[in-house]
């Protein structure tokens, strides 16, 4: 059995949570937040015996689309604030981070 760890951006989370349900996998919706951008994201436990694997990571992958969005910097830490002007860069977002672990045993009470 695995335990799949799926990070994942709040605006792929509801159709990520759907079609895991559709292909009868189980999830647990845990709200997190990312270092990088700062921004609200959503962490998904799935426990999956290992020969639907492949299915679920399939799910995933299919349901998490990256995308650029504009972000403005930070300013930098000392120096004169009163001078920096931030200018918005483009970045990639979305797609998922995805962790997969062993599972030794599994409870449900």
């Amino acid at each position: 059995m695995k335990l799949i760890m799926a990070v994942v951006q709040d605006k792929d989370s509801n159709r990520l949570v759907n079609a895991l349900g559709e292909g009868n996998f189980r999830t647990t919706k845990l709200a997190s937040t990312g270092g990088f951008l700062k921004e609200g994201n959503t962490t998904l436990m799935v426990g999956c015996e290992d020969e639907k694997l492949d299915s679920a990571l399939a799910i995933i992958k299919d349901n998490c689309s990256q995308r650029e969005q504009m972000v403005a910097p930070i300013s930098p830490m000392g120096g004169n604030a009163d001078s920096y002007i931030p200018q918005p860069v483009k970045v990639e977002v979305g797609g998922a981070t995805v962790f997969v672990l062993p599972i030794e045993s599994y409870f449900q009470f």
